[in-house]
């Protein structure tokens, strides 16, 4: 009986060390040193900004989580950013909807979805999380709650959104343009987005997911955006889909995703890395062993779209892993606040 045992945890062991591909998993193994923090890490060259909003919050001591609010406030008001938040490129129907949601230390979470008019809905999940008992509001009832909380209603839809709108309507084609954010930024700055240079059949699938590690060594995450460029009427994504779009374990880590929200949900792809992480994976290799996932489920499909997963363990180690070469992330630490690194990517 015992040689059994002995057999079958071996067995598991062995199963759990082996990435999709039948390849090694790169263990992160314990290292010695000191830990890296605080840090924050978050998705696309427009997270350089918003980082350093976040260190302002981490630098003095402050709490994971009030420094990844702040950080993705900046994407959520720059007027630029046709991707998050205000001025973000609407659905069909010419309404711009918003999908957020923040978790923290304690596990602790709140997210809303399709929510309109308000331009901070980071915000509106922090306030559905320490002021209801729910984890998510949705549509009508998720504005309800932001006004009764305080929060105004604006005009979302933008000028030049509008514009990429009705551009878009002349052939109303849904097909994916790889990587659009970045490529759409023209080197001009972390917020220099062009609508103009949009093929009139494009569609982006852009997130800012960040997670941070505190001076206290506590971790915290936040996500939010504006979903698919001109998606069916109350379509959401995994942005505020807690272990989707999103995941923290404070014992263990955190990760993130971007990307095509639909494939992210099928794999819980969050949550994936970061358990892959409590098994010993480093964050870049348990990152890959998601993206593995979904190419094992669609091998077709994969080569047609983006997915990113950025992800940040306990003692301050960062990685990412996406399906295309292109997906980039910013980190801000005690050593530097602009960095941005290029994610090792499968095809």
């Amino acid at each position: 009986m015992n040689s059994r045992r002995n057999f079958l945890k071996t067995a598991a062991i062995g199963a759990a060390a082996l990435t999709a591909d039948g390849l090694p998993a790169m263990a992160a193994g314990p290292k010695k040193g000191k830990v890296n923090k605080p840090i924050v890490v978050s998705t696309w060259d427009f997270g350089v900004a918003a980082n350093k909003a976040a260190w302002q919050v981490l630098s003095k001591g402050g709490r994971a989580l009030d420094a990844v609010e702040a950080g993705v406030h900046v994407p959520e008001s720059d007027p630029d950013n046709h991707t998050v938040g205000y001025s973000g490129f609407p659905d069909r129907d010419g309404r711009v909807t918003l999908d957020a949601c923040i978790m923290d230390e304690l596990g602790n979470c709140g997210s809303v979805a399709a929510l309109e008019h308000i331009v901070h809905p980071i915000s509106v999940a922090r306030k559905v999380m320490e002021k209801t008992p729910h984890v998510m509001l949705v549509g009508e009832g998720a504005l309800q709650f932001a006004l009764e909380n305080g929060f105004r209603k604006e005009n979302l839809l933008t000028p030049e959104s509008e514009k990429a709108w009705k551009e878009w309507l002349k052939k109303a084609e849904y097909k994916p343009v790889i990587n659009i954010e970045n490529q759409s930024f023209e080197g001009k700055g972390t917020s220099a987005f062009n609508p103009l240079r949009l093929p009139g059949n494009a569609w982006n699938h852009d997130t800012i997911g960040m997670v941070a590690l505190d001076e206290a060594g506590n971790l915290s995450g936040a996500c939010t955006t504006s979903g698919m460029a001109f998606k069916m009427r109350g379509r959401v994504g995994d942005s505020p889909i807690i272990g989707a779009g999103l995941y923290v374990d404070n014992e263990v880590g955190a990760a993130t995703a971007t990307g095509v929200g639909e494939e992210v949900i099928r794999v819980v792809g969050s949550f994936l890395v970061v358990e892959l992480m409590r098994q010993g994976y480093s964050p870049e290799a348990a990152c890959k062993e998601a993206v593995m996932r979904i190419v094992k489920k669609k091998p077709a499909k994969a080569k047609e779209i983006q997915i990113g997963f950025l992800a940040l363990n306990k003692k301050g180690e960062h990685g990412a892993f996406c399906l295309q070469q292109g997906f980039t992330y910013a980190v801000a630490d005690k050593s530097t606040q602009d960095t941005i690194i290029k994610g090792k990517h499968y095809f």
